[in-house]
């Protein structure tokens, strides 16, 4: 891996002053900064080779298809996916989590029965409320203990031959839990349910195999991963995607229409309907090609380092609650903590002062809040390019911010 004075050379942004300070970003779990590499790949496409992809004839739009579906061969490679075809642009993981539950909200009846987690975003409860209403389902939890753990022997017998649909983050996005998924899939699979996986948080800082999973849908951000806004992957073992009806309809997703009736493109493009972002599936392209060439074993053992030096720090803080899973093996760069008496926000606000920038509030994860009994967090999470240093100065900002708000 490159040394981080040279990763961060990669980042413009991490050049700016906040408030007279240095910015230190450690809100990565929101979105990871995007660099140099991959604004040269969006700047390119828009230089050289912005045309309308699959349906020109001439040469800007069959290099534009050529670069867009090398990008989804990519996307391809990076997961383990067998096909291309099994790989759905999105625009984002949220978009990839409604394509599904859309699609189960129409082949699912009374009776049948959706599982998800207490520790979901909301982007992988309110899609799966939304498809137990239209179809008559009912949607089951499985709890979690004060650590963020989720009960295994709850799940285990929540399971039974009405369950449908089980869906579950591999990581969670307010506590930084890496959930133990294929042992979720392996259980449902079991008795004849699917299964999706949200990606979002762990797509970041591991590198998800699909086929070695087993899993049957997995969603994931390109901007959480260096990558753009606006842009994602949906993959989906290809025998389901053809059992799912069209999410939305338009140009692109067809093969005939006529007023009567209308057939549908051969996968992946039955799911992608209208003009793509394409430039985006190019540029997401460009940051796996950057996560590549700094290694994603490399980036995942720098960022534990990172988590458990920073760990070590805040447990020195009187006052101080960590949540979330104290086995750090089990854990991915994130970090949730309050401090006694404090409200989260005010926290956010003395730290963003000091130029560091971290997120605060129930993190769309609102549930687990709700658990705690507590309005909210602060959330650190780090990436590649963050530093030792930077955690050094953090410290000091909360020890600051419980100075000034006790």
């Amino acid at each position: 891996m490159k040394s981080i004075s040279e990763i961060r050379a990669d980042f413009p942004i991490l050049s700016r002053t906040i408030h007279k300070r240095p910015l230190i970003y450690f809100d990565n779990g929101a979105t990871s900064q995007t660099p140099t590499q991959v604004v040269e790949a969006i700047v390119r496409y828009y230089t050289y080779q912005n045309a309308n992809i699959h349906r020109g004839v001439h040469t800007l739009s069959q290099e534009a298809t050529d670069a867009y579906e090398h990008a989804r061969q990519k996307v391809q490679h990076h997961f383990n996916a067998q096909k291309s075809s099994e790989i759905i642009f999105t625009a984002g993981t949220t978009h990839g989590i409604n394509l599904v539950a859309n699609g189960y909200g129409t082949l699912m009846q009374t009776g049948d029965e959706v599982i998800i987690s207490a520790s979901e975003h909301h982007s992988n409860i309110v899609p799966w409320q939304l498809a137990c209403q239209r179809s008559g389902a009912t949607l089951k939890v499985i709890p979690m203990n004060e650590q963020g753990i989720l009960d295994m022997e709850v799940y285990s017998n929540l399971l039974n031959k009405r369950t449908k649909v089980v869906c579950v983050q591999h990581v969670s996005n307010a506590l930084g839990n890496i959930h133990p998924v294929k042992e979720i899939i392996d259980k449902a699979h079991a008795v004849g349910a699917v299964v999706l996986v949200d990606g979002a948080q762990a797509a970041p800082h591991l590198q998800p195999n699909v086929q070695a999973l087993d899993v049957d849908f997995y969603a994931v951000s390109a901007h959480k991963m260096y990558g753009p806004t606006g842009v994602g992957a949906l993959y989906g073992k290809e025998e389901l995607l053809l059992q799912l009806p069209p999410y939305q309809g338009g140009g692109e997703m067809i093969k005939e229409v006529c007023f009567e009736q209308s057939t549908y493109a051969d996968l992946p493009y039955k799911f992608e309907a209208g003009t793509p972002n394409i430039c985006g599936g190019i540029a997401f392209a460009a940051a796996l090609d950057y996560i590549h060439q700094l290694g994603m074993e490399a980036i995942a053992a720098y960022e534990h380092q990172l988590l458990e030096y920073a760990i070590a720090k805040l447990q020195g803080i009187n006052g101080i609650t960590l949540y979330g899973n104290p086995d750090l093996a089990q854990r991915t760069a994130v970090i949730s903590f309050n401090l006694q008496g404090i409200h989260p926000y005010d926290v956010g606000v003395i730290l963003d002062q000091m130029g560091i920038a971290v997120r605060t509030g129930h993190h769309c994860a609102q549930p687990i809040m709700d658990f705690y009994n507590i309005p909210g967090t602060v959330r650190i999470s780090f990436a590649v390019y963050n530093t030792f240093e930077e955690i050094d100065v953090l410290i000091e900002g909360i020890k600051k911010a419980q100075a000034m708000l006790s």
